[in-house]
């Protein structure tokens, strides 16, 4: 490996540790500064694992263009806290360098907002209860500070906002989350076979299949556990289904923020029905179950199949004549275009995925640029769309419910016209091989989801890593406000709908 600056994978491909290359600090920051200054390279991961004597910090580096995850790393020797920050170079790695900071205390010298993710410090290395963050504070007799939040009003995560208001307009944003911290990568580690899966389910539970097949490609991978075709179509129905029902969903709360009332009942019981189909599927509104490691408890069958497509025909006919009337209401309109725009320069700058960066132009979709399940045989072209304003998101929504429906319809033909082996059982009993490393990538709806585990001498799960695609996504939320009215942020931040619990793990 000598002179290599990574190793090149695919998604959901396991690779030995002593194969990832071990670079040192100067190399590893002007490598990673090289790759993330092309527009279609960003970090789908950057964080720190304690290996006793030393401290490893892997770097995953996603080159959409190639279709391919360059991955290096770096370490320090324990007693060492300080690193040069590679923030001032390549901004969208500040999120990463602030959680390292967090979990190890390390100082990223010229860093320029080092705060910890969730939780704050006493001078002694303590943390402090998220309620002690240190927010930005201006001294001005013109400004004023309004804080919003964690207990919110509405149907809504904890989380607090603080804004600085010059009159009615936003002049800054910082928000902080925490709240729902739970701890649960360690957990992971912890549990069996059965436990972990139930247990991905639940790290945001709006998104549970998405959650779920990155789970179990990631295992099968260490585990080099091989699935059937037939399987790898069923996950791809059910990723499809619980798109298109949050997407209805959001539409619906959209609706809600500007009091356009028919929007958001009609959209509610659409919703109710998608959901409905996949609890016919699978036992559970959310998906919850659909998704193991190796098999499946509820293969698709024909009846499942008609069900899908009649409830599909339905519900995607009456969303389609809706989401049309929604948007081309002028007193929705009013609100929703060029309310909250994020520039296609800010996007690239912060490393924006998903809905985000889709609306800004900027096409971001794991489907096409690093395909997985049954996308490797699907030419599957993403939904982009230019505004980036709060009308941008909600037609991103309309667009690709369009899409997610079409897919399904598609995949259920496939899977009929296919010659089927017998889905297998469940996996849960695995082992896994020793000394490896492993990144799996889905595009969930909100956007890219990655899951990353390393492994013990003894094949053990040692680490595991979840990253959901709101760790990139809550700084385009904070500029996007940048200079709105102070009224907007709530219909601002429904266009978004990130994941507090997913921030938090």
């Amino acid at each position: 490996m000598e002179g290599k600056k990574y190793i090149e994978v695919s998604n959901s491909q396991a690779v030995a540790i002593k194969d990832i290359p071990l670079l040192d600090y100067d190399d590893f920051y002007d490598y990673v500064v090289d790759e993330l200054k092309i527009d279609t390279h960003h970090c789908l991961n950057y964080y720190c694992v304690d290996f006793g004597s030393r401290l490893w910090f892997v770097c995953c580096i996603a080159c959409d263009e190639l279709n391919i995850i360059r991955i290096c790393s770096h370490e320090l020797p324990k007693g060492e806290k300080s690193l040069r920050s590679i923030t001032p170079e390549c901004f969208q790695l500040h999120i990463f360098e602030r959680e390292i900071h967090e979990n190890f205390r390390i100082h990223f010298k010229g860093h320029p907002w080092l705060k910890p993710v969730r939780s704050s410090f006493k001078n002694d290395g303590t943390k402090l209860h998220v309620d002690a963050y240190p927010f930005l504070a201006f001294e001005s007799e013109e400004l004023h500070e309004v804080g919003v939040g964690p207990i919110h009003a509405g149907i809504i995560e904890p989380g607090h906002f603080r804004f600085i208001c010059h009159g009615e307009k936003v002049l800054h944003l910082e928000i902080s989350l925490g709240y729902q911290h739970r701890g649960i990568e360690q957990l992971f580690v912890k549990q069996n076979g059965l436990q972990r899966t139930i247990l991905t389910e639940s790290v945001a539970g709006d998104t549970a299949v998405g959650s779920s097949i990155a789970h179990a490609q990631l295992i099968e991978s260490l585990a080099d556990l091989p699935i059937p075709e037939s399987l790898m179509i069923e996950r791809c129905i059910g990723l499809e289904l619980e798109r298109f029902a949050i997407h209805i969903g959001d539409t619906s709360a959209l609706c809600t923020d500007v009091a356009y009332q028919l929007g958001q009942v009609v959209n509610e019981a659409l919703r109710t029905t998608i959901i409905n189909t996949t609890q016919f599927w699978c036992g559970n509104r959310f998906g919850k179950g659909l998704v193991r490691p190796g098999g499946s408890n509820y293969p698709l069958n024909e009846t499942v199949v008609d069900e899908i497509r009649n409830i599909l025909k339905d519900s995607g006919n009456r969303y389609i004549d809706m989401a049309d009337r929604i948007y081309t209401l002028p007193t929705v309109l009013s609100r929703f275009d060029g309310i909250g725009e994020l520039t296609p320069e800010q996007a690239i700058l912060i490393g924006a995925v998903g809905m985000a960066a889709r609306s800004t132009s900027l096409g971001r979709d794991i489907r096409k640029s690093h395909p997985f399940q049954y996308f490797n045989q699907y030419q599957y072209e993403p939904v982009v769309l230019t505004t980036g304003d709060v009308l941008a998101r909600g037609m991103l929504r309309y667009e690709e419910s369009k899409k997610s429906v079409s897919m399904v319809n598609e995949f259920c033909s496939i899977w009929e016209g296919m010659a089927k082996e017998d889905t297998p059982r469940p996996v849960y009993d695995y082992g896994l091989k020793p000394l490896s490393f492993a990144i799996s990538v889905v595009e969930a709806w909100r956007g890219e989801l990655c899951h990353s585990a390393i492994t013990d001498e003894q094949g053990n799960l040692a680490h595991y890593k979840i990253k959901d695609p709101s760790l990139h996504n809550w700084m385009a939320l904070a500029l996007a406000v940048r200079n709105q009215e102070i009224s907007d942020f709530p219909v601002c931040n429904k266009s978004f709908n990130l994941s507090y619990c997913g921030n938090d793990i």
